[in-house]
Parts: C-alpha cells; sequence; structure tokens
C-alpha cells in the first residue's frame, strides 16, 4: 500500500486562532465599554454628594445634633433638610409673614409658634397688624397633629411657620439676614415638670442651648431685636411665702424644668448687661384655655372623665390640697402683648453694646389660686359627669404643691389685669375640646 499523506490542519487552525482574536477584542470592548459606565456612575455619585454637600452646608438639617439624644426630636432626612428653605418662594414667604400692616407696626419672630401661648400670642399680634414670623421644630413631646393642626389655623390668618430649630446657628442667622425684626417673643422651650426625670438632657438643649442660641444670634443683629421670652412660675419652687413677688428668691428650684428657666434669667441678665440686648422674662402661672397643652392635668382630666377613666387627683405629702393660679391663655396674651409694647429698644449692635439696656421679669398670673379637687368639680359640672377619682399623695418628683402670683408689677407696667376666672375659662375649654374632637356636647 502507498503512504496517505497527513490530513491538512492549518485551516483549522486558522479559524482557531481567528475566534480566538475575536473573542480578545470583544472581551477589551466589553471592560472598556464597562469601565467608562462605571466611571460615568461615579462621577454622577460625586457630584451628587459634592451638590448635598455644599447644600447642607449652607442650608443645614433643620434639627441638629444637639437634640439627637432626645428620643421626642423630629429629625428630617438628609434630602428634605438640604432642599428645605432654599429657595426665593421660601424667602418670599418669610417676608410677607414678617412684615406688618400698620404704621409702625412690630416685626415679631415667634418661636415656639406653633405651641399653646405661641399661636395664640402669633394670632393676637397679627390680627393688630404686625408682622409675624413662627418657628417651630414640631417635636413629639406631644401629639404633633395638635400642633400641625394650629399651624394651619395660622396659616390661613398668613402667619408662615419655619420648621426648623432654635439650635440651628445657620437657619436663625439666615432668618435675621432676611428680616430686620424689632422684637422676638421666645416660647419654644421643654415644657412640663415630670418629664424632666425622663429626658433631662431634653431640657438642657432646649431651655438652655437653644436660648444661647437664639441670644448669640440676636446680640449679632443690626439693629438687635428686643426679646421678651417665656421663664415660669416654678422658678419660685420652695419658696413658701405667698403671693409669689418677682422679688422673692428664686434660688431653690424644685426640678430641673425651674432650674433650666432660672438659669435661662440669669443668662439673659449676662447677654443685657455685655451686649445690650433688651430683655424681658414672663413668669408664666399654669396657663390653660383652649388650643392647649395634653399633658396639663385640666385637658387630661376631661379626657379621662369623658371616657369614664379614673383620675388622679394629688395632694400634697402632709395631706393638703393642691392648688394652682390658673391662668387663661387670653389674660397671658395681654400680658404677653402688653411686654412686648413696652419693651424698650436694645442698645447694641453688632455684638457691641453702646449703652445700657433694659431688663425686667414679670409675673403673669391670675392672683386666685384654685385647688385641684375645684378644678374637678368644675369639669364634673361642665361635662355632666361624676369623676371616678384616685386621691394620691404628691409625688417627690420637683412639682409644688401650691402657686399664687402677685401681679402688681405687671398691672403698674403695662396695665396687665386678668378677667377671666377658671369657671368661665374652663367652659371656653370644654365647648372647644367638644369641638376639636368631635365629641357629642353634654356641656351645660
Amino acid at each position: 500500500m502507498g503512504s496517505s499523506s497527513p490530513p491538512d490542519t492549518s485551516k483549522t487552525a486558522k479559524l482557531e486562532r481567528y475566534n480566538t482574536y475575536i473573542r480578545k477584542i470583544n472581551t477589551t470592548k466589553l471592560i472598556s465599554a464597562s469601565s467608562k459606565l462605571l466611571f460615568r456612575v461615579t462621577l454622577l455619585i460625586s457630584l451628587l454628594l459634592i451638590f448635598f454637600f455644599i447644600v447642607n452646608i449652607n442650608y443645614p438639617p433643620l434639627t441638629t445634633s444637639s437634640n439627637s439624644n432626645n428620643p421626642h426630636i423630629n429629625h428630617r432626612i438628609l434630602f428634605s433638610s438640604a432642599f428645605y428653605g432654599g429657595g426665593a418662594t421660601w424667602e418670599k414667604q418669610v417676608r410677607r409673614s414678617s412684615t406688618p400692616k400698620r404704621v409702625n407696626g412690630l416685626s415679631v419672630l415667634v418661636t415656639g409658634s406653633a405651641g399653646f401661648v405661641g399661636s395664640h400670642c402669633s394670632l393676637a399680634l397679627k390680627k393688630r397688624g404686625d408682622g409675624v414670623l413662627g418657628i417651630d421644630n414640631f417635636n413629639s413631646y406631644y401629639d404633633p397633629s395638635l400642633k400641625r393642626a394650629r399651624q394651619n389655623m395660622l396659616a390661613k390668618h398668613d402667619i408662615f411657620i419655619v420648621e426648623g430649630d432654635i439650635n440651628d446657628v445657620s437657619l436663625l442667622s439666615k432668618l435675621f439676614d432676611i428680616v430686620p425684626f424689632t422684637h422676638v417673643l421666645h416660647l419654644a422651650a421643654q415644657a412640663g415638670v415630670r418629664y424632666a426625670m425622663q429626658n433631662p438632657l431634653s431640657y438642657i438643649s432646649s431651655n438652655v442651648n437653644g436660648f444661647v442660641t437664639l441670644l448669640e444670634v440676636a446680640k449679632s443683629a443690626n439693629p438687635q431685636p428686643a426679646i421678651v421670652w417665656a421663664s415660669s412660675s416654678s422658678v419660685y419652687g420652695l419658696n413658701m411665702k405667698v403671693p409669689f413677688s418677682e422679688n422673692d428668691r428664686t434660688d431653690k428650684p424644685a426640678s430641673l424644668y425651674a432650674a433650666t428657666k432660672k438659669a435661662g434669667e440669669g443668662i439673659a441678665h449676662s447677654y443685657n448687661h455685655i451686649y445690650g440686648l433688651s430683655l424681658t422674662g414672663l413668669r408664666f402661672f399654669t396657663v390653660y384655655g383652649p388650643w392647649g397643652r395634653p399633658d396639663m392635668a385640666y385637658f387630661f382630666f376631661t379626657k379621662d372623665m369623658i371616657q369614664g377613666k379614673a383620675i388622679k387627683v394629688y395632694v400634697s405629702q402632709d395631706d393638703k390640697d393642691v392648688a394652682r393660679d390658673f391662668t387663661y391663655i387670653d389674660d397671658v396674651v395681654k400680658g404677653c402683648v402688653g411686654a412686648l409694647d413696652t419693651a424698650e429698644k436694645s442698645t447694641g449692635g453688632g455684638g457691641k453694646k453702646r449703652g445700657p439696656a433694659q431688663l425686667r421679669v414679670y409675673n403673669l398670673g391670675n392672683t386666685s389660686p384654685v385647688s385641684v379637687k375645684k378644678l374637678v368639680a368644675i369639669l364634673e359640672n361642665l361635662l355632666n359627669v361624676k369623676a371616678k377619682k384616685n386621691v394620691v399623695k404628691m409625688p417627690r418628683n420637683g412639682d409644688v404643691p401650691f402657686t399664687h402670683a402677685n401681679v402688681s408689677l405687671a398691672y403698674r407696667d403695662f396695665g396687665y389685669k386678668p378677667t377671666t376666672d377658671l369657671s368661665s375659662g374652663l367652659r371656653k375649654f370644654v365647648k372647644w375640646y367638644l369641638s376639636y374632637y368631635g365629641i357629642q356636647s353634654r356641656i351645660k
């Protein structure tokens, strides 16, 4: 047999080399395309991060880290805080709300404007033609929906509330840059005596740090505003002399809340002395009425009595009645407005004092203490319900057994004269309560 020639593999080898070459090209193209895509995605993310970083320098989150220890503060997410308050529309709202409609009207920044006293004062000032701008952080110490309802009520009267925290220096500075406020009514605070035992740091953050932050911004403003701010009857603490007068000792606070308010009075004195800020402190005595705070006894007594639940009626450690100088909201509003109207101008500007400035403290009470038992009896009559009472001794949590205001100083300086007795005031409150919560009225 003749020898056969070997099979020709050259064509197969060439085809394999060609396929390998094509695969390499495709792989290179894929890697190149992936790299470009990855680069573009990375670049886009980087630009977004830079954008958010820049925006947040100019407009930081509206609730600050100083409140991080308070579980009852609403923390806005990064996205909303980055964009909030940065536009022309927002600034227009701020200016329009704070511009007075009457000749020589005030331009007032009201802190805590969605609160009980703050909303009532804002409305009273706006109705007489003053410019009013509110600021509130809408925290959840009590039901924020009530604060939102107050906000909606104020919005109907063209009062704009900036949603922000008084510890936010950048936000406050921005507001003072936009508006030359003539006055500040500082009512934002962490309220409540008993809650101070659960969350003490929230009181320091709001009542001390927040007040200092506001004063720091106000002292640097030009012109400096006159400031009226909420102290408290609780500063009288364990004082046994009645009625309480402004020149009584206030160095024995019975609660941390009282201590922060007393600290505020000392801080006010120092800023008045060093920077020429005009400062007026108002010591409120148990304010009550429509749109009130749900953590107050008259409010939750009403709620529990309607629902047939038992209520705790406190007596003192020596079995005496607990009594309060209950002050109706309309009377307190008149006192706040009177204090604003008689506040002299600050004497500093740009952080420098040019002369002595006004420094005042006043009681705003009703001058007629009423026992908690009597309060319950009035509510029983108004609601036509018999309360289920558990009489217990007041716990040693910082509350005091009685309060009683001497208001002669406020009467002398701006005509403060309370006119609403507890029965009349509670009647108005109950009427509002039944209407607001949609409860069928059984009121007499």
